[in-house]
């Protein structure tokens, strides 16, 4: 990908961190929605558990949303997500204030910071700030796949963009 120039750059930043800010409720609401009796369940062997793929999806987003902040894509050291978060209930709770953290950072970045070309495991190149856009992608994939589990669980899938069969059952029987 070609570079960009430093109004672009900000402009980008701006527009996927109020895109990360929105999308992050959501992902934190699926996680929090893991049963935590049910961690293990996977529908296919070859799957993740719904416990590896919460961690994935809060690890991974930090892990991705941090390189305009550390200008590389950096996975040695451990998982940023501590292994002391232990329930989904925990793990919602860390990622919310991970994200928050993170966003703050963001939003502190210069032009130059932004722009910086950063490789991604030798696969491909793109401005930093563009890297935002994929930590997007890669936790909706996967915070779908998850949502795919809940009810095979016996959990319920929480609001994501609007209603979900469950919120709005929820509602109903509240009176709403």
């Amino acid at each position: 990908m070609a570079g960009i120039t430093a109004e672009q750059a900000l402009f980008v930043n701006g527009m996927y961190m109020d895109a990360v800010k929105r999308e992050s409720a959501a992902t934190k609401n699926v996680l929090a929605a893991v049963p935590a009796g049910k961690c293990d369940y996977k529908p296919d062997e070859c799957s993740k558990t719904a416990m590896e793929l919460a961690r994935h999806i809060a690890a991974a987003e930090c892990r991705l949303l941090a390189i305009p902040i550390q200008g590389e894509f950096n996975t040695s050291g451990p998982s940023p997500l501590p292994e002391s978060v232990k329930t989904p209930t925990e793990i919602a709770a860390w990622y919310e204030q991970s994200t928050a953290d993170t966003l703050a950072k963001l939003s502190k970045l210069t032009p130059e910071q932004l722009t910086k070309i950063v490789n991604f495991r030798g696969l491909f190149e793109m401005p930093a700030v563009m890297y935002l856009q994929f930590a997007l992608h890669h936790s909706i994939h996967h915070r779908g796949q998850l949502s795919a589990y809940l009810r095979a669980m016996g959990g319920k899938v929480p609001a994501i963009y609007g209603e979900s069969f469950d919120s709005a059952a929820a509602k109903k029987a509240a009176g709403g």
